[in-house]
């Protein structure tokens, strides 16, 4: 189908930008509004601080980064080419590679990215106060997040959608590439199990959700197909007509949750687990456009609608900061919510929403073999990367604006809270916070809850700093217990969306791996082994869910702990591969794009793993915790969370797994360094240019039209 883009001028076309005393007078004032917006968050002493200065801070500075540096990106480093074939167009077979209008690709792209992280992370964070994460969760997404996205993506459009891991063995070599492929595959299957089980927690025993969440399967399908087949081309109709029937589903929802087809829709973990299981399998071999796309894009108005609702809330109500802007927890490291200090451990806490590597296995997955145009990379890489970062803001807003006490009460250990009303609110005194029994008794009973003691995680936390702002709006405090499972719904949603990307992806992966061993299996489009790699990769993820579901202390809740460490080292191998191709193209003095947040990640995960193997503070050690359990178990004694000394023994040995893996992980990422390193070195030195890896070029065929007094992107004379 012919295309339309809105490319940027290309700077090799000799024209010179023309800026308007318009433009200059907009940007002027965004410029002003960031600066006092950030000005009174960080010189707010003591004083009440309203939640309004920080939607107005992150959303003025995203504005900039996305007018100035990522249009600087595109031009001076990468330097997109819109008459240059995509790999969507070239290898185009109806199932993986497919030209996507740029608008149903943004919303894939952005629901496949945009998972638990934004939403769990800063929520936990806050322990730290409000200003530490929203720092990180701005200037990370500005300078390292949306960078690393939208250069990977280029990258792997340029390689005909390659994964990740092939792109390392082919730019740095066997054994790098070798350790990369191993890392990134192990972690993915961590992240994408750790992802599952947050959905099966939130769905679980939940009607509402169960629904609305199963209906967006067969309006996806509907969407592909008119889309596709009965009314090709017409984007702006197929996402009325979809809006239209989400909306429908989500009251519904709330309609099945009281009558009685709630049973129907009330699933146990378990049966859960092989829903998803089965679902992660079928969204991964069917062809992109029929289900995977369209629900991406669909899932995306109930995301993006939900957040800016929530936006929203906050300029009119106007919430309160109730947390100081930096704790007492930042620098002591013994916060009750996570141990450690501020450095490392908020920049491996909040990674999705700054920086993430999962994000990297997508731009390197699905989204390359879809784009139509590279002058998208911009719009799609960075720009969906930045929605992501406001989502993350407003999860930080949601918990900042609580009472203290309640989410002190909510979030710290059960060991600590105990069981009762009573004994909450005197752990909480003992944090420093007050809130009375009946307080409690009264949050829960408001969102229709028996208890909200001990429920951490921080998704809970979310929906009840959500129903908070709701309610103040929209239908006042009897509205909190709908807007709570709501949110719950929402989370959901929002989060299995990056579960069927993820397993797709990992299908990618996978056959890039296998390809080496029999070369059909590394063809993409070779059918059994689509079905065989995505049979693998769900079977892998699946298991570790089913057995967490199953034990407490098992199965993906003994890697649980790895999740955020993992997630930061995938970022540190894909900005050292996006570092050593910018070198050795000859950029150079554009390397330092992907170097500097190259360089501070890798010192961020080094340093936290680094405390994780060899602190002597059971709460942060893995071995130390070891230790500590261990000894207790030759006395005979029961330590939380353990209730017997079988969960005693399973302690142990999670303690020691935890810590083996995390010192493989950080083995495997210092090789894949040290031989990009080399592979540096020598582009450097060298007087001829490495060999490329880059597709050859071929003339688009997909007509762009060009806008009145601009040519196209890289148009050639």
């Amino acid at each position: 189908m012919p295309a339309t883009v809105l490319p940027e001028p290309d700077p090799r076309s000799g024209e010179k930008s023309r800026v308007s005393p318009r433009s200059i007078v907009l940007w002027a004032t965004v410029s002003l509004l960031g600066a006092v917006a950030w000005g009174v968050l960080a010189l707010a002493r003591g004083e009440e601080v309203s939640a309004v200065w920080l939607v107005v801070a992150a959303l003025g500075s995203y504005a900039i980064a996305y007018r100035f540096y990522s249009r600087f990106i595109a031009r001076r480093v990468l330097k997109p080419d819109d008459r240059r074939a995509t790999p969507a167009e070239r290898l185009e077979d109806g199932v993986d590679f497919h030209p996507t209008d740029r608008r149903v690709l943004l919303g894939h792209h952005f629901a496949a990215i945009a998972g638990a992280g934004p939403l769990v992370g800063p929520v936990l964070a806050a322990q730290m106060g409000y200003l530490p994460g929203t720092l990180w969760i701005v200037a990370g997404v500005i300078f390292a997040g949306a960078v690393q996205d939208m250069v990977v993506l280029f990258l792997s459009m340029r390689r005909d959608g390659k994964s990740l891991g092939q792109m390392a063995r082919d730019e740095i070599g066997r054994a790098g590439g070798a350790a990369a492929m191993i890392a990134v595959f192990a972690i993915m299957i961590i992240l994408l199990g750790v992802l599952a089980l947050v959905v099966v927690n939130a769905l679980a025993h939940s009607p509402w959700g169960t629904f609305s969440v199963a209906m967006t399967i067969p309006i996806a399908l509907f969407m592909g197909f008119w889309l596709h087949r009965v009314r090709p081309g017409r984007v702006v109709e197929t996402s009325f007509i979809g809006v239209a029937l989400l909306l429908l589903a989500i009251v519904g929802g709330s309609w099945v949750q009281d009558s009685s087809l709630a049973s129907t829709f009330t699933l146990s973990p378990t049966t859960l687990v092989f829903c998803l299981i089965g679902y992660g399998f079928v969204a991964s071999v069917l062809p992109v456009w029929m289900l995977l796309a369209p629900r991406d894009y669909l899932s995306t108005f109930m995301k993006i609608g939900t957040i800016a609702l929530l936006a929203i809330g906050v300029v009119v109500a106007t919430p309160v900061l109730r947390t100081d802007a930096v704790s007492e927890f930042a620098t002591s490291g013994a916060g009750p919510v996570f141990a450690g200090s501020l450095f490392p451990f908020l920049f491996i806490t909040i990674a999705c929403g700054a920086l993430s590597g999962f994000h990297a296995l997508v731009s390197s997955g699905t989204t390359p073999k879809l784009i139509q145009k590279e002058s998208q990379v911009r719009m799609i890489g960075y720009g969906a990367m930045l929605m992501e970062s406001f989502v993350a803001v407003m999860a930080l807003i949601a918990a900042a604006a609580l009472d203290p006490g309640l989410y002190y009460a909510m979030n710290a250990p059960a060991g600590l809270l105990g069981t009762t009303a009573e004994s909450a609110s005197q752990a909480v005194a003992g944090l420093g916070f007050t809130i009375t029994p009946e307080q409690l008794t009264q949050a829960a009973r408001a969102v229709e809850e028996q208890t909200l003691i001990a429920r951490t995680g921080g998704a809970p936390t979310l929906a009840v700093g959500m129903s908070e702002i709701f309610s103040g709006v929209f239908g006042g405090s009897s509205t909190k217990a709908f807007w709570y499972h709501f949110a719950i719904m929402f989370e959901a949603l929002f989060i299995l969306t990056t579960v069927d990307a993820g397993t797709r992806v990992g299908r990618f992966m996978l056959q890039d791996m296998l390809g080496h061993v029999w070369k059909p299996m590394g063809r993409v489009n070779w059918k059994p082994g689509i079905w065989l790699c995505s049979g693998l990769v769900v079977a892998a993820w699946g298991y570790f869910l089913h057995t967490g579901v199953t034990d407490p202390l098992g199965g993906i809740n003994q890697l649980f702990p790895l999740f955020g460490i993992a997630n930061q080292l995938l970022a540190a191998i894909a900005l050292t591969v996006c570092t050593t191709v910018l070198i050795k193209s000859g950029r150079l003095r554009w390397a330092w794009v992907t170097g500097v947040p190259l360089a501070w990640v890798t010192a961020i995960t080094f340093t936290a793993g680094w405390q994780k193997i060899f602190s002597d503070d059971p709460r942060v050690g893995f071995f130390a915790q070891r230790a500590k359990y261990a000894d207790a178990l030759d006395a005979g004694q029961v330590l939380p969370p353990a209730k017997s000394l079988d969960d005693m023994h399973t302690v142990v040995t999670n303690s020691t797994v935890d810590g083996l893996l995390i010192a493989l992980f950080l083995l495997l990422v210092a090789v894949v360094i040290v031989n990009a390193a080399v592979v540096c070195v020598r582009a450097v030195r060298s007087p001829d240019a490495l060999p490329n890896t880059e597709a050859p070029y071929v003339e688009s065929r997909i007509d762009v039209p060009e806008r009145a007094g601009e040519p196209l992107a890289g148009a050639r004379p």
